[in-house]
């Protein structure tokens, strides 16, 4: 019963060592990607932990279906991004370093200020349709901002970097529903202070780079 989903971890193991050696040398380097990838789906992260804590009983099927909700949505909204981003590229290229940088600059500031937050959100067991829809497009809103932040940035190969978003937001999402289920809110909130700390980093790394304060 568990082999199919043995089978879809190993597949996107693979395809992120793939990505790993694919993109190893281009201008936006691995690492860089990793971070973005990775403090994206912190928010998704973090709706886990509370779905992982409502559920008393986690099954295959849940793992899949928050992992494939969350993960595709985390690669589409990049991909939506892209595409407005590249239609406006040529009106905001003077100060298109600027522009990325205050992006993610507010994308990481508001996901610390929810890491902060008293506000808890309420357990919800569900995973119908309805209600993942919703929690993937609440989560994957910073998604579409980052998406224009690549198309003002250059030689990102769109294809791999939603790819590589969508697959570690898919690993992630499965993580923090087994952590909540055991651990409950422990980690939550220092998921999303992490996430929002490394996207504000990019954001200046970026920034100082165009600047030539730093050279990478």
């Amino acid at each position: 019963m568990a082999l199919p989903y043995l089978c879809l971890f190993l597949f996107c193991s693979g395809t992120v060592m793939y990505l790993i050696f694919y993109f190893w040398g281009k201008i936006m380097g691995i690492i860089e990607l990793f971070l973005i990838a990775f403090g994206l789906s912190m928010d998704a992260f973090a709706v886990s932990v509370c779905k992982g804590l409502s559920t008393r009983k986690l099954e295959p099927k849940h793992y899949l279906l928050i992992g494939v909700w969350f993960g595709g949505f985390q690669a589409f909204m990049p991909t939506v991004g892209y595409i407005l981003g590249s239609a406006f590229e040529q009106y905001i290229t003077v100060f298109d370093h600027w522009a990325a940088f205050i992006l993610l600059l507010l994308i990481g500031g508001n996901m610390i200020k929810e890491g902060f937050s008293k506000n808890d959100e309420q357990p919800n067991d569900s995973f119908s349709a309805k209600t993942m829809s919703i929690l993937a497009i609440a989560t994957s809103i910073d998604a579409l901002a980052v998406g224009i932040t690549f198309a003002l940035l250059p030689d990102v190969d769109i294809g791999i970097a939603v790819c590589f978003i969508g697959i570690t937001t898919f690993l992630l999402s499965g993580a923090g529903l087994k952590i909540g289920n055991i651990f409950g809110l422990k980690y939550k909130s220092k998921a999303e202070i992490a996430g929002g700390v490394i996207l504000i980093l990019m954001g200046a790394k970026i920034l100082l780079e165009h600047l030539g304060i730093i050279c990478l």
